[in-house]
């Protein structure tokens, strides 16, 4: 993990990629290469990441606010990561 106990969203990036990978039963690497070539942001079904963020909360002790911007983040696998980051951050300073 990076600076204080924050994991980067590249870290959150690969852990969402193995949730969806064990998800649709193919490996992260076989995943990923899929994913890139919608573009660099790993663009995914906003649905699939939907099923995904229960776990991601478990894992990190974090509730993802559902609004605007949070739905918005689900459209792409780094967007998603972007957001955990950001509400991991944000319980660390409260």
């Amino acid at each position: 993990m990076s600076n204080a106990g924050t994991p980067s969203t590249d870290e959150i990036t690969s852990v969402v990629l193995d949730f969806l990978a064990e998800h649709e039963g193919i490996s992260p690497d076989d995943l990923r290469s899929e994913l890139e070539q919608g573009g660099r942001e790993l663009p995914v079904d906003s649905l699939l990441v939907v099923e995904i963020l229960t776990r991601i909360e478990e894992r990190y002790q974090v509730a993802i606010p559902a609004d605007r911007e949070a739905a918005q983040a689900t459209g792409s696998v780094r967007a998603f990561a972007a957001a955990v980051v950001d509400a991991i951050k944000e319980r660390q300073q409260s």
